[in-house]
């Protein structure tokens, strides 16, 4: 496996890999990878005939400074696990390196960042659009791997792709839970004890509303229960609670046809903000 600093290095490398007539898959991550991360290297395994993977921390989409500085970093670690997947190239670069300056431009996604994350965290979804737009740019995969955790962000970088017209086929894999349900995330490392024994009722409850819209119970009955179920719970601050149709992203009154549908939610367990989301 390459480990790669600078975009001039991995450049070159790629293209004796273009010039061989071989694949190349992109999965971009901000490291502290965990089992979620690396199902994307094994799907893009499958699928192409070069993996590389971005470890990133991308200061131009956290709103919050405090949150930006605590995001786990652990890049040796993080290595050793994309080299035992198989990984062929790493890509790490410092801030500098991706931003000599600071970008001007600035992205608007619409009303897919209007809502949600978008409508929490101003200015997130610019710093997503600018710096996967680089990545494309950078790496020019045929397949870029992403999970369907950050449903949200799926949706921003499929516009991105059809706007921009990057030539890419943007692969959406499945969320890796915990064995008590809990959505695998690099921020559930900053979890405590105890509120890591707390963070599996964030499953719970999506699932226990999903079960009862499909049972045919009404969305603002079904979200009002859960949003009281969060309640119960005192280290729990709910940030949403939302029923959405999956392809525009805005909170409906009435479910739609099976997979046009899910069910997201964001919530703060002591100081880690942890989101989640189901399809149905």
């Amino acid at each position: 496996m390459e480990v790669f600093t600078s975009v001039k290095s991995l450049r070159q490398y790629l293209d004796q890999q273009l010039l061989q007539q071989k694949t190349v898959g992109l999965v971009p991550t901000m490291g502290a990878l965990h089992e979620g991360h690396i199902s994307l290297i094994e799907a893009a395994r499958k699928d192409t005939d070069i993996v590389v993977c971005s470890v990133f921390v991308n200061p131009t989409q956290f709103n919050n400074p405090e949150d930006l500085a605590k995001y786990p970093r652990t890049f040796e670690a993080d290595r050793a696990m994309l080299e035992n997947a198989g990984c062929s190239a790493v890509f790490a670069p410092s801030v500098e390196e991706m931003y000599p300056e600071q970008p001007v431009v600035k992205m608007n996604f619409g009303a897919l960042e209007t809502v949600m994350e978008g409508a929490s965290r101003p200015g997130h979804f610019n710093g997503v659009g600018i710096v996967v737009s680089k990545l494309f740019n950078i790496v020019r995969p045929h397949r870029a791997y992403f999970g369907q955790k950050d449903l949200q962000q799926v949706s921003v970088v499929r516009q991105l792709v059809s706007d921009l017209a990057f030539g890419l086929e943007l692969i959406v894999c499945p969320t890796v839970r915990e064995k008590d349900g809990l959505a695998m995330s690099s921020r559930n490392t900053r979890l405590d004890a105890t509120e890591r024994a707390i963070a599996p009722h964030i499953y719970r409850i999506l699932a226990g509303a999903g079960e009862e819209l499909n049972a045919g119970r009404k969305v603002s009955e079904v979200v009002s229960w859960a949003k009281s179920e969060f309640g119960k719970i005192k280290e729990f601050t709910l940030d949403y609670f939302e029923v959405i149709n999956l392809k525009t992203l805005l909170p409906i009154e009435k479910t739609g046809p099976a997979g046009s549908n899910a069910i997201c939610v964001a919530t703060l367990l002591g100081p880690v903000r942890l989101i989640d989301n189901i399809v149905f």
